[in-house]
């Protein structure tokens, strides 16, 4: 497996929206793309990542929200297909190291999707992979949780953000 380089903020790459993944490019070649995906969120230590945030242009991302990571979900072409109530809670993305802020999302979401063999699958769920669902997603539509932040809460992240990311 490969470890992938994921894209820092304010890499552009970031706010592309990500293209549809045709039914001829679920094969062997994306599956190894997601695996290296997987290897590169644990090492990362991360719960989910895109494809936007790994340099491809794709509508696809990976996540795992299971405390010994052995509960892979891959969603391809995914659409929240249904919401439900509110809620505020702590963010944090591989793309932006160090940082986290409290972030507005739906509380419940249900998801519609293929999984890595082309088949469609429904998920829906609360908390972490509840949000999760919704943060790669945004990923996919070129929208990073900053873009959730009032503007002073934004200007007050990203100085946190160039602090702890100095080289």
């Amino acid at each position: 497996m490969t470890i992938l380089k994921v894209l820092q903020y304010p890499d552009p790459f970031l706010r592309e929206v990500a293209d549809e993944v045709q039914a001829s490019e679920i094969n062997d070649a994306l599956r190894k793309t997601i695996n290296d995906m997987f290897e590169t969120m644990y090492q990362e230590s991360g719960g989910g990542l895109a494809a936007t945030q790994v340099g491809i242009k794709k509508r696809f991302f990976i996540m795992d929200g299971s405390e010994k990571k052995d509960q892979r979900i891959v969603a391809i072409n995914p659409e929240i297909i249904e919401e439900k109530g509110e809620i505020i809670d702590e963010e944090g993305c591989l793309s932006f190291p160090g940082v986290f802020a409290k972030v507005k999302r739906a509380e419940w979401v249900k998801m519609k999707a293929l999984d890595e063999n082309g088949e469609v699958f429904e998920m829906e769920s609360d908390g972490y992979l509840g949000r999760c669902m919704q943060h790669e997603l945004d990923h996919l539509n070129g929208i990073t949780y900053f873009d959730h932040l009032s503007p002073l809460k934004r200007k007050m992240i990203e100085k946190k953000y160039k602090k702890v990311n100095q080289d």
